[in-house]
């Protein structure tokens, strides 16, 4: 992947609130019926979201989420390995948490913290965290090469949004756990995740776990993008594989509020 971070276009979602919601709604049906597709068909999907704090990652997991069936959907928050699993390889903790084949299994954060946190903060040595993007490749050939689907989504925003969206956290007391003092330190090695994320996306992109990298200044234009990209990479996948599928035909602009 060429695309340098640093040049990210950030893009302002273009309609108005009613249009938003509009093709908020029509994407996300689109979204349930592909998740009734894989299902029948016994393709699970894996989705991951990385990005920088405060991002949009949740927001985008909601929107992605919002109407599809609970009882084939697992989403996963990670957080640091506990002590027991760093008994085992790195890779092991996520293992334990792929979807089975017709469910859907997005991970808030993954695997690719060996190349972008443990990195940074020196949990991993330098021949551990360097051998790691060939590791993480295999790991998702493996699984794409059975009945898998995968795709992998970068939230990136500017240093300045940053700061707008940390101050906003720390000044609404609904939204102050979203904040830590973890957050603050990483946002001062800001260049450094950077780099780490730069080499991330060049060494680990390829055709059958793509990275989409998305400009987040404006989360409702980063919510479109991320369901567009998504939706887009299953069916690409799908004919690919010879795995008939029909879009979903109705129109849902008027009923309920997206």
């Amino acid at each position: 992947m060429n695309l340098k971070l640093s040049e990210i276009m950030m893009k302002d979602y273009d309609g108005n609130k009613k249009a938003y919601k509009k093709e908020l709604k029509a994407l996300q049906y689109e979204m349930l019926n592909l998740q009734q597709h894989l299902f029948n068909q016994k393709v699970g999907l894996i989705i991951v979201f990385e990005g920088m704090d405060a991002a949009g990652k949740g927001g985008a997991i909601k929107r992605v989420t919002e109407r599809l069936d609970p009882r084939g959907l697992f989403v996963h928050p990670i957080a640091a390995p506990q002590p027991h699993e760093n008994r085992f390889h790195y890779l092991h903790r996520f293992w334990r948490k792929l979807p089975q084949h017709g469910q859907i299994g997005i991970f808030d954060r993954s695997w690719y913290g060996r190349v972008l946190v443990e990195r940074i903060e020196e949990y991993a040595t330098k021949a551990e965290w360097q051998r790691s993007y060939q590791e993480i490749n295999d790991f998702e050939k493996l699984l794409t090469d059975e009945s898998y689907i995968m795709v992998k989504c970068w939230m990136q925003i500017t240093e300045e949004e940053q700061l707008t969206r940390f101050t906003e956290r720390q000044d609404d007391p609904y939204k102050q756990w979203k904040l830590t003092e973890e957050d603050w330190r990483n946002r001062e090695k800001w260049s450094l995740y950077i780099e780490a994320a730069q080499d991330m996306l060049e060494k680990t992109h390829t055709n059958y776990a793509p990275w989409i990298v998305v400009g987040g200044n404006d989360k409702n234009y980063a919510r479109i993008y991320v369901l567009k990209a998504i939706i887009q990479h299953i069916m690409q996948v799908c004919a690919y594989r010879d795995i008939p599928y029909i879009p979903y035909q109705e129109d849902v602009s008027q009923g309920e509020e997206a």
